[in-house]
């Protein structure tokens, strides 16, 4: 048995994260390398601190020879190395780095797409029915004060600018915008239209 074991342990040196396959270390991959459940008892085994391929053998409950084999595979795919004792150790470096990169990541002027973009923009700008500020970017200012347009007025009804100004100054609590800007950029914006001083939200 100690043969068996000492001859896989060999084998399997230098496989680590330096000379392992690059192209076997994606999520997917990772996923089908788990699929064999002696190589899942074998990584716990490590996990929980095996100092050896016979105590990897013993506390996954496999076979020598089962043990080599999935502490082999384990190795190819670097999600074990070896520490500076000799020791199997989980490549906990590898695992944070595939988190990292498996992770989507939206491009640095769009926070995302459709309802999930237009979401995150309301959350960062508009809490609890406030308007904290307005976005400084414009594609992102229309979408709050399109929010607040439709949150605020009915499409054909006729607002004085009195009742205008009460509705809007609501939003503006304890907010950077004061209730006259509000309503001048939500006209500039052509979310209400404005004539004789009576105000409807464009449909």
């Amino acid at each position: 048995m100690t043969t068996s074991v000492q001859t896989a342990q060999d084998a399997t040196a230098g496989t680590g994260p330096g000379t392992g396959l690059d192209a076997e270390r994606s999520p997917e991959r990772l996923i089908g390398l788990f699929a064999e459940e002696s190589r899942v008892r074998a990584f716990a085994a490590v996990a929980l601190g095996a100092a050896s391929p016979a105590e990897v053998a013993e506390l996954a409950g496999l076979t020598a020879k089962g043990a080599a084999t999935a502490l082999l595979r384990l190795r190819e795919h670097g999600v074990v190395t070896s520490g500076a004792d000799g020791e199997p150790t989980v490549a906990y470096d590898l695992f944070r780095e595939l988190a990292r990169t498996a992770r989507p990541r939206p491009a640095a002027d769009d926070p995302g797409t459709g309802d999930e973009r237009t979401d995150m923009v309301l959350r960062t700008f508009v809490r609890e029915g406030r308007l904290v500020r307005l976005p400084a970017r414009w594609n992102r200012r229309e979408l709050v004060l399109r929010h607040i347009a439709e949150q605020t007025f009915v499409p054909g009804i006729a607002y004085p600018e009195r009742v205008v100004d009460e509705k809007l100054g609501a939003w503006c609590e304890d907010g950077e915008v004061d209730h006259v800007s509000l309503r001048r950029y939500l006209v500039d914006l052509r979310q209400l239209s404005r004539s004789e001083g009576v105000y409807r939200r464009l449909a």
